[in-house]
């Protein structure tokens, strides 16, 4: 059968288990659900692991949440995703199945689903429409975590087809701000190029390698905005149509490093390095669905990576950030300099 849309979802006094509240993106959902008066509940990973479909089951059919937000993941960039393919392939895809099935055991009122703008085409037409998804090949580069991110994306449509479950999928596109990982070894592209623009101007450094060619361009969201996205849609989106969120600009990769050399204030020579893969050349995401919710971005890039700039001062001598999107049962995943 296929189910009809469902009606607005009231996120005041609703009790909303966000899945991954420690990384970056969980925790910004948390913190926006409970400035809208939601409750929201939470587990840590020394107490589930969220790839275990029955441990999730029986933990959800105690809290019996009226919403779930799948904010967890393993994640990384373009090096990590070569070295750990079955990592993200199978963490992922455990995730996502253990919650989505919990939920529609559990009778969950609402999930929404966080996959990422890398599941679509690697020469999808740009802006990237949500339609586009399997009409191509992927990037290779991120196959593996696009892949799973894509089953969970499906999930939600078979689950809502099937079961009537008023689950749907969010993609949000390159995210970064306070709460990221800024370990160069581990980050991905903003707040990787933060921490080693940061250490080469206290170096001293003149120049710092980039990788890839540079010309790769890529749509960045500060995590606040994304937030207040995701819980816009989580309480307004009708339908089980998967929905982009991105800020509707774009930059170079190249771009990118400079702006950040000038909020960190270095003025050494970038060099980028064609050696090195750029990954998907161009991934703008088409946010016309979400636009028609009357929600805009507010936080500017320039202003966005002064923001995180910021956190990481304040949390670098304690620690290189937080995990990214993560909440699985192993270490979150690594990334490098480069486009992702």
């Amino acid at each position: 059968m296929t189910s009809p849309p469902h009606a607005a979802f009231e996120t005041t006094g609703a009790r909303i288990w966000v899945a991954g509240h420690g990384g970056m993106v969980g925790a910004a959902v948390a913190r926006r659900l409970r400035a809208a008066g939601a409750e929201v509940l939470t587990v840590g990973r020394g107490e589930l692991d969220l790839r275990r479909g029955n441990d999730v089951e029986a933990w959800l059919d105690r809290q019996r949440p009226d919403a779930v937000v799948v904010a967890a993941a393993t994640v990384g960039g373009i090096l990590d995703n070569d070295a750990r393919p079955a990592d993200f392939l199978y963490d992922n895809l455990a995730i996502a199945a253990a919650t989505i099935e919990g939920a529609r055991r559990a009778g969950v009122r609402r999930l929404m689903f966080l996959g990422s703008t890398c599941i679509y085409p690697r020469d999808a037409a740009q802006p990237v429409r949500e339609d586009s998804l399997l009409a191509g090949p992927l990037e290779p580069t991120n196959q593996w975590y696009a892949v799973a991110k894509i089953a969970g994306a499906k999930l939600c449509e078979a689950y809502r087809r099937q079961h009537g479950c008023d689950f749907f999928a969010a993609m949000p596109t390159n995210l970064y701000g306070p709460g990221d990982r800024f370990d160069p070894g581990r980050a991905h592209v903003v707040p990787a190029l933060i921490a080693r623009l940061h250490e080469a101007r206290l170096r001293g450094a003149r120049s710092v390698r980039l990788w890839g060619t540079g010309r790769a361009l890529r749509d960045f969201l500060h995590v606040d905005d994304a937030a207040d996205a995701l819980v816009l849609l989580l309480a307004r989106h009708a339908g089980g149509a998967p929905v982009n969120v991105g800020s509707g600009s774009e930059v170079t990769i190249l771009e990118l490093a400079r702006l950040v050399a000038r909020t960190v204030g270095w003025s050494g020579a970038i060099v980028p390095d064609p050696s090195k893969p750029d990954g998907t050349p161009r991934k703008l995401a088409d946010t016309s669905r979400l636009a028609a919710l009357g929600w805009r971005p507010r936080i500017g890039l320039a202003e966005g990576l002064a923001d995180a700039y910021r956190w990481y001062l304040e949390t670098a001598g304690d620690q290189k950030g937080g995990d990214q999107k993560g909440q699985s049962g192993r270490p979150q995943a690594a990334a490098e300099a480069g486009a992702t």
